[in-house]
């Protein structure tokens, strides 16, 4: 199954040492069969074989930040994703390029390229998670995304046992999703990311992030600002984990923006017009298709900051996209059940349908 990205939840501490709870930042999911750490690539790939000797189902976990598991758990080898390092492979006077172990934690990451004075990662600051999930997710921030940098990933195909690489052209990148996400057939080894030599950052894309900057939309600033007000954007929003703050207990956005073809868009849009709601945010997508604030759908059909669920789960009081493990004693079927009334509840006022961005390990929606 498809590897995920974060760091372990500390605060997590089932009486099962093999529960999934203690890995994932939801502090939610049942016990594994069998549990194996991997520290290197390596290790990774003989692990991952074993587990297929076996014939044993096989689920690679980094940290877990973007990964719901059911309350039964997985039934099979979960593989901790615990390998750590980078290197330069490739330079030239503008750019270089470093190969990252999957296992390193993403924001160490991005702070080790801005404080070299590499642009290219700085807006995606804050981001909890290993390196290796973050082609798989696609992952962006602030305007900046991955597939933007991303030279190519190298991979262990389940498929023959093979050792390769796939080149960025080959990921199938696109919003929030990849060839990888929700593939068995692929395990990330190392990312190689391609960076810009600059103190500077690329040019400001997101409006929300120039205001906090002071700057215009389009403008660059020092490596070091971006990456502190994406910081302070994020914490603001409970987007940066905290072991004290059940709002940051989720996996970040838990629903995907809505990409509308024209008619549904307008169909959308004249609900909402109709019921004095105002325009749906919205922004260009690929072709004539149009991307819809997932946030202001889920408020607008009732679902607020704070909205609780079942059993201690609820909405986080800082942002209407983390559903959040509140409490710290519920269960993955509370969250289950909220996120299907959320879907529910924005289906029947806009007819539309929202769709979840963590992976999904023996549960559904």
């Amino acid at each position: 199954m498809s590897d995920v990205y974060a760091e372990p939840a500390t605060g997590a501490d089932p009486a099962d040492p093999a529960a999934l709870a203690r890995y994932t930042t939801l502090r939610l999911g049942g016990a594994a069969a069998r549990l194996e750490t991997a520290t290197s690539a390596d290790e990774i790939v003989q692990k991952v074989r074993q587990a297929q000797r076996r014939d044993e189902q096989v689920l690679i976990l980094a940290g877990g930040s973007n990964v719901v598991v059911g309350d039964a758990g997985f039934p099979g080898t979960v593989v901790l994703v615990r390998s750590r390092g980078l290197r330069v492979v490739a330079e030239d006077a503008d750019t270089v390029t470093v190969r990252v172990e999957a296992g390193e934690p993403w924001d160490d990451l991005v702070a080790a390229t801005v404080a070299n004075g590499w642009s290219g990662l700085e807006c995606l600051s804050g981001i909890p998670g290993s390196a290796g999930a973050t082609p798989i997710q696609n992952v962006g921030a602030y305007g900046q995304e991955v597939a933007e940098i991303i030279t190519g990933v190298q991979v262990l195909d389940r498929t023959d046992g093979s050792l390769g690489r796939v080149d960025a052209a080959d990921c199938g990148f696109a919003y929030r999703s990849s060839i990888f996400k929700y593939s068995e057939r692929w395990v990330v080894l190392s990312v190689d990311f391609r960076l810009h030599r600059s103190p500077l950052s690329g040019p400001v894309r997101y409006a929300e992030l120039a205001r906090a900057l002071g700057v215009a939309v389009g403008d660059r600033v020092p490596l070091a600002d971006a990456r502190a007000a994406v910081l302070r954007l994020r914490a603001g929003k409970g987007m940066v984990l905290d072991a004290e703050d059940p709002d940051t207990w989720s996996v970040g956005s838990f629903f995907t923006n809505p990409v509308l073809d024209r008619a549904a868009y307008e169909l959308l849009r004249q609900r909402a017009l109709g019921a004095d709601l105002g325009e749906p945010p919205a922004w260009p997508g690929a072709g004539d298709m149009v991307k819809v604030s997932a946030a202001w759908l889920i408020d607008k059909a009732g679902f607020s900051k704070g909205h609780p669920g079942p059993g201690g789960v609820a909405i986080s009081s800082k942002h209407t996209l983390a559903l959040t493990n509140r409490s710290g004693t519920a269960t993955t079927e509370a969250l289950i059940t909220l996120a299907r009334h959320i879907r529910d509840g924005v289906h029947e006022r806009f007819a539309v349908t929202l769709h979840p961005e963590p992976v999904l390990i023996n549960c559904t929606i």
